[in-house]
């Protein structure tokens, strides 16, 4: 996954928050999660912290990303300058791809933070929140997709969980949250994540194609937050009528037919996988 030397990083589309608090905005809206039972844990916050006053958060001002993450070198180098590189090509396309297409910035953060969703904490995964139209991701996520989900890890694992929210901004955008199921809706943001990928070299920010080795790890990490393997792990039984994302064998087909047709048309709300 390695990013083009020359290429211009656009580093105002991720904002550091640092250690909690350094964004905030008015509780409301609903909270849509990137998998398994980080999606629920992420519903659970958002319906208890609504109700609670939240202080105001104690953590730095958000930081300047744009000294350090400024050409693809530099996205090979960091992991936060990676992010940059990979939500710029994620919207790259997607600004190619619809009409009026509006950026949504990716905020990081550790600790806690108030977001237009309401409170969320570190332990709720990455979201995307549609109140304010922003992806908020902590990076320790993805120590805990290898750690404590299974998931083998890996770069583009890590660019699989950041499209797929970015996603969600498309059906924002598109005004498909508020139609299909919740599975449905998580499903079709899987296949996006796909199409992007089949599609990311062409948004010039990457040397050449992602290798088979690399497409392995996102669907790899589409397996491991499949809420069969999520119950399996946690409770020793599966539940299919309580899914919220889809099986793993739904999330890794939907991931697959995205990313093997490369059309968003393909992506059907209904019938994604």
């Amino acid at each position: 996954m390695d990013f083009r030397d020359q290429a211009d990083l656009d580093a105002s589309q991720v904002e550091d928050a640092g250690g909690g608090g350094g964004f905030s905005g008015f509780p409301g809206g609903v909270v849509v999660g990137g998998g398994g039972i980080v999606g629920l844990i992420v519903l659970v916050l958002v319906f208890v912290l609504n109700n609670v006053s939240a202080e105001p958060g104690q953590g730095r001002p958000p930081a300047d990303l744009s000294a350090r993450c400024q050409k693809g070198k530099d996205a090979d180098q960091s992991e936060k300058c990676r992010v940059v590189g990979v939500v710029n090509s994620i919207q790259d396309y997607w600004k190619q791809e619809i009409s009026g297409y509006r950026a949504a910035k990716t905020v990081l953060y550790s600790g806690r933070l108030r977001t237009a969703c309401g409170s969320a904490s570190s332990s709720a995964g990455p979201f995307y929140c549609p109140g304010d139209q922003r992806v908020y991701l902590d990076l320790s996520f993805f120590d805990q997709l290898h750690s404590q989900f299974g998931a083998k890890g890996g770069p583009f694992a890590q660019a699989y969980v950041i499209a797929h929210e970015y996603g969600h901004h498309v059906q924002k955008l598109l005004g498909a949250l508020d139609g299909g199921s919740s599975v449905a809706v998580e499903l079709q943001a899987d296949c996006y994540a796909g199409v992007w990928a089949r599609n990311a070299v062409s948004t010039g920010f990457y040397e050449q194609p992602f290798t088979s080795a690399e497409i392995s790890e996102a669907l790899d990490a589409a397996a491991a937050v499949g809420d069969d393997r999520i119950q399996r792990r946690t409770t020793g039984r599966i539940d299919p009528e309580s899914f919220t994302h889809g099986s793993s064998r739904q999330r890794v087909a939907a991931f697959k037919r995205g990313y093997e047709n490369g059309a968003p048309t393909d992506c059907d709300l209904q019938n994604p996988a």
